[in-house]
């Protein structure tokens, strides 16, 4: 498979993470595996993190990559939330200097978590990849180091330590199911199954409403977008990217979309069933098990609790079963 990142990128970012973060469970639940009868369901439980998501771990290994002097200049990167909480975490850290750009009505309780944890907010643009283009004119205008959420090798290599964790800790893994806005998740995982787990298959996760990535991968070419019509933003994304969309391309075995109300219910299962909140994303993988359940009967399967940073009004929503 070709991936712009290595094995040995993987645990050398496990390396420089191990100081910062402790590995997260895995763990099981009866009364989830009952949603899908003849699936073993593996929770992954990133929800667990420091900032309530996995993308610490890209932040971290970003941050912990730069030398000194770029550390006293700064990072400037683009967020809907998890990306940005991730750098602010390593900036406070590390005493870097933060500056994270989020788009115009942006969950305002994760841009009060970045303000919390010391990054500066700039909030600006109509989505994500408006906030992406903001970040890159401050990052050239002020010559700081620009963090991209997605083409940036060590975010690639920081994702991946989830599912070196998450090899060791279990043995019986047959599919993994992850939620995929830019990639790095995915990448990760591929790049580390290719090496320690061959027939581990990874599938891919779109929210029906932001489509772009899942509808290049089908055409087998790139793609741009121009939409990104979801409740869950961290899948908010309307473009394929240049350093993850090779990889997508030749290592994931399908890549399935799934709709708002399918999201929104899997929430709701995973709330009443293991007692762990998730957002949109991070209830994907529950939701594509529900709708493939009949192909992966019999399996062993992952998902990833990868972030449980929930907008408390989207939440009221979902539990009045208004989305």
């Amino acid at each position: 498979m070709t991936s712009p990142i290595t094995l040995s990128d993987v645990e050398r970012a496990r390396e420089r993470l191990a100081p910062w973060l402790a590995p997260t469970p895995v763990r099981t639940y009866p009364t989830l595996d009952q949603i899908v009868p003849g699936v073993r369901l593996l929770v992954k439980h990133e929800n667990m993190q420091p900032t309530g998501s996995f993308k610490v771990r890209n932040g971290l290994s970003t941050v912990t990559a730069l030398g000194d002097a770029e550390r006293q200049r700064g990072v400037v990167g683009a967020t809907t939330g998890n990306h940005g909480l991730g750098l602010a975490y390593a900036g406070r850290q590390l005493g870097v200097p933060v500056t994270i750009c989020v788009p115009r009505n942006n969950n305002p309780e994760k841009n009060s978590a970045l303000r919390a944890w010391g990054a500066t907010v700039v909030e600006e643009g109509k989505d994500y990849d408006e906030a992406v283009a903001v970040a890159s004119r401050l990052a050239a205008e002020r010559e700081v180091t620009l963090a991209h959420s997605t083409n940036n090798v060590n975010v690639l290599s920081g994702a991946g330590t989830m599912t070196l964790e998450l090899l060791e800790q279990t043995q019986d893994l047959d599919v993994l199911l992850i939620a995929v806005g830019g990639g790095s998740q995915a990448v990760g995982a591929m790049t580390v199954a290719r090496s320690l787990k061959p027939t581990l298959q990874i599938v891919g996760i779109q929210a029906a409403g932001a489509p772009t990535l899942h509808d290049a991968w089908h055409a087998r070419e790139p793609r741009k977008g121009t939409r990104a019509d979801t409740f869950a933003e961290g899948v908010a994304t309307r473009s394929t990217y240049e350093l993850t969309f090779p990889a997508l391309l030749e290592g994931l075995a399908d890549f399935v979309t799934v709709a708002d109300a399918e999201i929104a219910e899997a929430v709701r299962i995973i709330l009443a069933t293991t007692h762990h909140l998730v957002e949109g994303a991070g209830a994907m993988g529950v939701a594509a098990a529900i709708k493939l359940r009949d192909q992966l009967e019999g399996k062993s399967v992952g998902v990833i609790f990868c972030g449980a940073n929930m907008d408390t009004g989207v939440l009221r929503r979902i539990l009045n079963r208004e989305l």
